[in-house]
């Protein structure tokens, strides 16, 4: 596969956006991708095009992607933060592109978490 590049991804961000229905002011799920420098040199590009042709193929019109710089665990990456209307978000880590389908299907359609690949579940909160 070819690596993407950052206007390669601005097109299919912009195509996506495009595609995106809003529900009644906001979106069943939003998933960021980690996009720091670790995160891309970890296969991040490779994640977020897995993750759209998911998205595209399963014609979800209810589901946002963004990116995000380094979330701090760069020995984690790639990673994504995975954010479902009234449920706690879930951070994955170590993804591929195997893992990546996996929680678009489990998860972002079905609902259920995968636990098996998940870091955290719920908020980080300080006191």
């Amino acid at each position: 596969m070819a690596k993407l590049t950052l206007d390669d991804l601005k097109k299919i961000k912009e195509k996506q956006k495009a595609t995106f229905a809003l529900r009644e002011g906001g979106n069943r799920a939003k998933i960021t991708v980690h996009m720091g420098t670790c995160g891309i040199a970890a296969g991040a590009r490779d994640i977020m095009a897995a993750l759209m042709d998911e998205i595209a193929r399963a014609k979800v019109e209810d589901v946002i992607t963004t990116t995000s710089g380094c979330a701090g665990l760069c020995a984690r990456e790639p990673m994504v933060t995975v954010e479902i209307l009234n449920a706690p978000p879930v951070k994955y880590g170590d993804l591929t592109d195997e893992k990546i389908r996996d929680i678009f299907r489990e998860h972002i359609l079905g609902g259920k978490p995968v636990e098996k690949y998940a870091l955290v579940i719920g908020s980080e909160t300080t006191y």
